[in-house]
């Protein structure tokens, strides 16, 4: 049996999170490697987290990663258009969830702004994109007839906004249906358990315990 992947990384969600969250959606359990990167010099490509151990590689760049481990583990299409449809819809994801990472790192005034800007590109850009894909595909995922990388990197988002916007599903009757679907997965429903592995909104705390890691570098 091949060794569990170990993710490097700080204690919070970050870059990281949609990583947990693939892994976690494969079935695949893992460790938790070093939140102390100067440890790490040497193993860092390009000096920067997150990096994954996983089948004798030492892995950085989230989307190399996050590439990596949907083949690996069936969640990315063999067919080269599907694939194509799988990494626009993840793109835009990635989009609107770095408005989101950015949002803990801005002042009290920045975040009001931040959290109107989410709410906004949400409501107007993204989540009608995914809504229009689920009418028109006309299937419980957005590419093929299975989960896909792409499905779970939208659950994630959706909610990730909902815990700034709760009701920002109010006017997308196919996203609320599939946000209860894919949450039933049996895989990500134990993900979503209280006590699993998936990390909480990064507080304060948090903030003054990584910008002090990387104040070391």
């Amino acid at each position: 049996m091949s060794e569990k992947p170990k993710l490097h990384y700080f204690n919070g969600r970050g870059r990281m999170e949609s990583i947990r969250w693939l892994l976690a959606a494969a079935a695949v359990g893992f460790e938790l490697g070093c939140y102390f990167f100067l440890s790490l010099d040497g193993a860092l490509l390009f000096q920067q987290v997150p990096m994954v151990e996983i089948d004798g590689m030492k892995m950085v760049q989230t989307r190399a990663i996050l590439s990596y481990i949907a083949g690996k583990y069936n969640l990315y299409e063999k067919d080269l258009k599907e694939r194509a449809w799988i990494d626009m819809y993840v793109e835009g994801v990635r989009d609107l969830m770095d408005l989101i990472r950015v949002h803990h790192k801005l002042s009290p005034q920045e975040q009001q702004k931040n959290l109107a800007l989410i709410g906004e590109k949400a409501a107007t850009r993204y989540f009608p994109v995914y809504e229009k894909i689920l009418k028109d595909h006309k299937d419980d995922f957005l590419v093929g007839n299975q989960l896909t990388w792409a499905d779970v990197q939208l659950i994630e988002a959706i909610l990730t906004v909902e815990e700034k916007v709760p009701t920002i599903l109010s006017e997308f009757p196919l996203l609320q249906a599939f946000k209860a679907r894919v949450s039933s997965i049996a895989t990500i429903k134990k993900f979503l358990q209280p006590g699993s592995q998936r990390k909480l909104p990064t507080d304060e705390k948090a903030v003054a315990f990584t910008n002090r890691i990387f104040n070391r570098r």
